[in-house]
């Protein structure tokens, strides 16, 4: 019966994937700027953005667009680890959904990741999609939302609720909200970053460094 059920919550996870990849498939289709069904009063931070760190002090905002099966955010992974630690008190970091098209399981991670979120364990779930993230990117032909249920497990979430999170329509839309956001603020890939409301452009990973510091000196 548990093999039977997790079959029907892969499928369930499929299909709202379909529907999600469906819905922003638009993102090949030209440049990045609001067009359809694209927010004209796009913000960089929504009011159901998930955070990282939100400390009451914090002087500067990061916002981090991110596809989880994207390696290059996996490569910035530790480094941003370590920007949050060393500003610890200082920064508030949040994270938004951009999975890119091309990337199979990209929306199922990211339908992971929000509904540990639900469960106030987005963190949780966001650094082991990352940590894993070897074991289950680039598996175009298997569908690897048992894996990521597996994580859910493994940081002690209510399976119930998370299976339900998962199926549910509006965390589809949610994840499909933040990658149309992303696209009428003009981002086109992952990760892309916000400072305070500016786009960091990214030639080394420093470079996000060194964005943070020249707003703390603002």
């Amino acid at each position: 019966m548990a093999t039977r059920n997790r079959v029907f919550i892969s499928l369930a996870v499929v299909v709202a994937a379909v529907a999600a990849i469906v819905g922003i498939a638009i993102w090949a289709q030209g440049p990045s700027e609001p067009h359809g069904d694209a927010p004209a009063d796009a913000s960089i931070v929504a009011d159901d953005t998930r955070f990282l760190d939100r400390p009451d002090d914090a002087s500067v905002t990061v916002v981090e667009f991110i596809d989880f099966e994207c390696e290059v955010c996996r490569a910035f992974y530790p480094y941003v680890e370590q920007l949050r630690e060393d500003y610890a008190g200082r920064i508030e970091f949040a994270v938004r959904y951009f999975p890119m098209p091309g990337h199979p399981n990209s929306v199922p991670a990211a339908l992971a990741a929000e509904a540990a979120g639900e469960q106030d364990r987005f963190e949780e779930m966001y650094a082991r999609l990352l940590e894993t993230q070897e074991e289950w990117h680039g598996t175009s032909a298997v569908d690897q939302a048992p894996y990521f249920r597996e994580l859910a497990e493994e940081i002690g979430l209510d399976l119930d609720d998370y299976d339900a999170a998962v199926a549910d329509d509006a965390t589809v839309m949610r994840i499909a909200a933040d990658f149309e956001e992303g696209r009428a603020l003009g981002v086109e890939g992952t990760p892309t970053f916000f400072v305070d409301g500016e786009v960091v452009e990214l030639t080394a990973f420093e470079d996000l460094e060194r964005a943070v510091l020249a707003a703390l000196e603002n």
